[in-house]
């Protein structure tokens, strides 16, 4: 499918496109995920279709629609419902902050923003707390979260604190414009000084829950890897990532047939012990949402991590 856009414009919460030949036969919930990017799960979408906030040739329609060549798709994005988050003052590590973004080194542990079985402690109840002001462009359960990084994973995360600087934020994104480092220790001797997974990831047919390498109803992902240090049956690798999907860099290591230290879904149950999977967001850079500047952070490597690797020296 080439999505055929006309505009969106996420801080006005209207948008407008006429589906291509390339659209024809797909669901509407598919189709719209394409225009407005990773700042949209498929169940908001789907929110907006049941509530009528998305029609096509202006009628209201069923989340299992399938597009035609020539249909008018519009979306009006609902403003942002007063949240239910309670502010926490929770401890945050604070690397920038001004009136637009703020930019945090999350540690291991934290959720990023309140789920099932997560309402309280997340980074957004802390965010609350911390900010006051932010951007409500992004569903009722996460104001200001534009990218997200998993439970166990620690390091840099940004968010906004005003819609203008989430839609800027968002585009970086989605553009690819945004520069993301990793760490990662990995099971294994990488062979390969350098090198790149592009393979596209989607839900493990088997397991709803994770996510694997597959060629239906998946998405591009592009990892880049080089070795920073080995240490015979573990490496260590810096990985940049040029597209951000769920558990992107954790599918591709256990693809190359090297998973992550520690975890719980795809690592291995032998071998050195940590709570989590050794992964840390060490680099983070973006253009500033008002200025245009870029501004880049850098997040040492948490000791847990450090200390496994202190060991993996000195075996």
């Amino acid at each position: 499918m080439i999505p055929d856009k006309l505009y969106f414009d996420p801080e006005d919460g209207n948008a407008e496109w006429t589906a291509d030949a390339g659209a024809a036969k797909d669901r509407i919930d598919k189709y719209i995920k394409a225009q407005v990017g990773e700042e949209f799960s498929r169940s908001q979408i789907q929110l907006w279709i049941e509530n009528g906030d998305i029609l096509v040739n202006g009628a209201r329609i069923k989340a299992n629609y399938k597009i035609s060549e020539g249909d008018v798709v519009s979306l009006t994005v609902p403003d942002a419902e007063p949240v239910a988050i309670v502010p926490e003052d929770i401890s945050l590590d604070v690397y920038y902050e001004d009136g637009d973004v703020i930019v945090v080194n999350k540690p291991r542990g934290m959720v990023v923003h309140p789920a099932p079985g997560h309402s309280t402690g997340t980074l957004v109840n802390a965010l609350m707390f911390h900010c006051k002001d932010l951007s409500g462009i992004n569903g009722e359960l996460r104001p200001g979260i534009v990218h997200r990084i998993d439970k166990d994973t620690s390091g840099l995360l940004m968010a906004a604190k005003n819609d203008k600087a989430h839609t800027s934020l968002a585009a970086q994104l989605k553009e690819h414009s945004v520069n993301r480092k990793y760490f990662a220790l990995v099971h294994g001797n990488v062979s390969h000084d350098q090198g790149t997974v592009d393979a596209p990831i989607g839900r493990d047919p088997a397991d709803r829950k994770m996510y694997t390498v597959i060629e239906r109803n998946s998405k591009e992902a592009v990892t880049h890897f080089q070795v920073a240090e080995r240490f015979g049956d573990y490496t260590l690798l810096e990985l940049k990532l040029e597209t951000g999907r769920t558990h992107q860099i954790r599918v591709h290591m256990k693809f190359i047939g090297h998973p992550l230290v520690g975890d719980p879904l795809y690592g291995r149950s032998k071998g050195v012990k940590m709570s989590g999977q050794a992964l840390h967001a060490a680099v983070l850079g973006f253009a500033h949402p008002s200025s245009g500047e870029y501004l880049e952070f850098s997040a040492p490597i948490p000791g847990d991590i450090e200390d496994i690797l202190h060991s993996l020296r000195n075996r």
